[in-house]
C-alpha cells in the first residue's frame, strides 16, 4: 500500500481544485512548515479566502478538519519530503530557480523512495542476475539513462547493450527469447513505440522490466514494473526530476546485483577500477593537508 503523503497529494490535485481551494493549496505548498504553525484564521487571510473554505479544503483530503489536516501535514514533512516546489516561473532569477530545482528533485526522490516496492526490486534483481543477456531501452532523455545502465552493468560479466533507436529496439526484441531481459525506461509510459516494443519482447519470451509510470499503457506488457510516478509535465517541460529518479533506480539495481554476487566478485570489480588508475593525474593535496 502506498504511504499517504499529504504534501504530495495536494500538489497532485492542484490543477483539479477550484479557484479558492487552489489559493489555499498554493499558500501551503509555498511554506508548509509555516502552515503547520498557523491558525485557520491566519491561513485564510494569507490565501484571501474564508475560514469555511479552508475547512472544506482540509476535508477534501480526507482529514477531519483543520487540526487533523495540520497533523497529517507535519507527518508528511517529517517523512523526508520537505515540500514540492512550484514550477519555475518566467521571471525567476538564479536565486529563485536554483533552489526550486534542488528542492523539487529532492522531493521527487523522497516520494520515489516511499513508493518503490522492495519486493519488486528483488524480483528485478533475480531476473537480471540470471539473464543470458540484458538490453536497456530508452528514447530521448531516457536514452541517456539506458546508456548509464549499460555502463554500470557491463561489469557483471553479463552481455549487456543499450539502444536508443526504435528500429534496433524492435529487431532485438523480436530476436530475444527466454532468459533475455529487456529493461525499458520511460518517464510517461505512453510512448507508442516503446509500448509496441515491449509487446514484441513479451511475445518473443523475454522478461520485460519497466521503469516507468505505474499507471501507464507500457505496464500492460511488462513482466515486472518498478513504478516511478512522473513528477513533472514532460509534455511541456524538459524532463529533469524523472531522469534523476531513474538513474537512482539503476544504482539500486546495480547494487542489488553486486550484493547477490557476494564477496568473491569484489576482486573483479576492483580490477576494473584499478585499470583506470594510470589514466588519471595524481590527486592534488588540499592546502590544509599539505601544511
Amino acid at each position: 500500500m502506498t504511504p499517504f503523503n499529504l504534501v504530495h497529494e495536494i500538489d497532485a490535485a492542484l490543477e483539479s481544485l477550484n479557484r479558492s481551494e487552489k489559493k489555499v493549496a498554493e499558500v501551503i505548498l509555498a511554506d508548509p512548515q509555516a502552515a503547520t504553525r498557523a491558525s485557520i484564521a491566519v491561513l485564510a487571510k494569507a490565501a484571501q479566502v474564508s475560514e469555511p473554505t479552508v475547512n472544506r479544503f482540509c476535508k477534501r483530503f480526507n482529514t477531519a478538519g483543520f487540526p487533523d489536516f495540520k497533523l497529517h501535514l507535519a507527518q508528511a514533512l517529517a517523512s523526508g519530503v520537505p515540500y514540492v516546489t512550484r514550477n519555475v516561473e518566467p521571471d525567476d532569477t538564479a536565486e529563485l530557480y536554483t533552489p526550486k530545482i534542488f528542492e523539487a528533485t529532492m522531493a521527487s526522490l523522497s516520494i520515489a523512495k516511499e513508493r518503490l516496492n522492495p519486493s519488486d526490486i528483488n524480483l528485478a534483481v533475480d531476473q537480471l542476475i540470471q539473464a543470458k543477456q540484458i538490453a536497456f531501452y530508452g528514447l530521448g532523455a531516457c536514452g541517456s539513462v539506458a546508456q548509464d545502465a549499460q555502463h554500470k552493468f557491463f561489469r557483471f560479466n553479463i552481455p549487456v547493450v543499450a539502444y536508443d533507436d526504435v528500429m534496433m529496439q524492435r529487431m532485438v526484441a523480436a530476436a530475444s527469447g527466454t532468459g533475455d531481459v529487456i529493461v525499458i525506461f520511460s518517464s510517461t509510459g505512453r510512448t507508442r513505440e516503446l509500448v509496441d516494443v515491449a509487446a514484441v519482447a513479451r511475445e518473443s519470451g523475454a522478461t520485460v522490466v519497466g521503469i516507468t509510470n505505474p499507471d501507464s499503457p507500457l505496464t500492460r506488457h511488462c513482466t515486472i514494473v518498478l513504478g516511478v510516478d512522473e513528477p513533472e509535465d514532460t509534455d511541456i517541460y524538459m524532463p529533469m526530476m524523472s531522469r534523476i529518479v531513474q538513474l537512482v533506480v539503476v544504482d539500486i539495481l546495480a547494487t542489488g546485483v553486486t550484493l547477490r554476487r557476494g564477496p568473491d566478485f569484489l576482486p573483479h570489480l576492483k580490477r576494473i577500477k584499478q585499470s583506470l588508475k594510470d589514466t588519471r593525474y595524481p590527486a592534488t593535496p588540499r592546502r590544509e593537508d599539505a601544511e
